[in-house]
């Protein structure tokens, strides 16, 4: 039975939740929000923002554990929920929203796959970003001995619950920004086929991201080799 939910893992992003959940709410899908030990500030205003919806579930750590623990956690919450795959979107408000319909349509049809983000990216994105995400692209094709997989570092993608938390459960996963491309791998050598979909993604003025160029792509080339 196809049954998804979203999820969220977020960090110190509050103050983009309340219009991402705003846009969530037309979709009738459960949500589970993941604080991954945001600081005491951001910490409430999460906390406000998701009683303000009966259908959001908060989860917290404690401390913070990395991107990669959060969607790990949300990741088994959602199988201990009985949802069938999870809709992961980062709290950073870069991705077009209303991509999300075609998304679940895709899912629905193909329900063993995993269904991934194809970034169009807009002239707002930093250029070495833009460049920077092609060496984790390449060891993604030599990994996968394949080029279907476009992009692996998206964080707008819907995960097959069952064949995920197999992953999961077979091998020691990363758990900060590398788990991305690193759970897309190890899918594809388990089976897992992908389907690759657009998704409009700016880098809003005054936004904040948690990727740190240099230790993060250090982290990922480690983690790839």
């Amino acid at each position: 039975m196809f049954q998804p939910c979203f999820l969220i893992p977020i960090y110190n992003h509050s103050e983009t939740l309340n219009e991402t959940l705003d846009a969530l709410s037309e979709h009738g899908l459960a949500c589970l929000v993941v604080d991954d030990g945001s600081d005491a500030l951001h910490r409430d205003a999460i906390e406000a923002a998701c009683r303000r919806y009966s259908w959001v579930t908060l989860i917290r750590h404690p401390q913070n554990a990395g991107k990669g623990a959060a969607v790990k956690t949300g990741i088994r919450a959602a199988a201990d929920r009985t949802f069938s795959h999870a809709f992961q979107i980062d709290a950073d408000a870069q991705h077009d929203l209303t991509a999300i319909p075609s998304f679940i349509a895709r899912a629905q049809a193909q329900p063993d796959n995993a269904i991934l983000g194809n970034p169009v990216f807009d002239h707002s994105v930093p250029t070495m970003r833009r460049l920077s995400r092609y060496l984790t692209h390449v060891w993604v094709w030599i990994n996968t001995l394949s080029l279907e997989i476009a992009d692996a570092m998206c964080g707008f993608r819907i995960y097959p619950i069952a064949s995920t938390v197999k992953v999961l459960d077979g091998a020691r996963t990363c758990d900060r920004m590398e788990f991305d491309m690193e759970v897309v791998v190890r899918l594809s050598w388990a089976g897992t086929k992908t389907t690759m979909l657009p998704v409009a993604t700016r880098y809003p003025e005054g936004g904040r991201s948690h990727f740190r160029l240099v230790r993060d792509n250090v982290l990922i080339s480690a983690m790839h080799a």
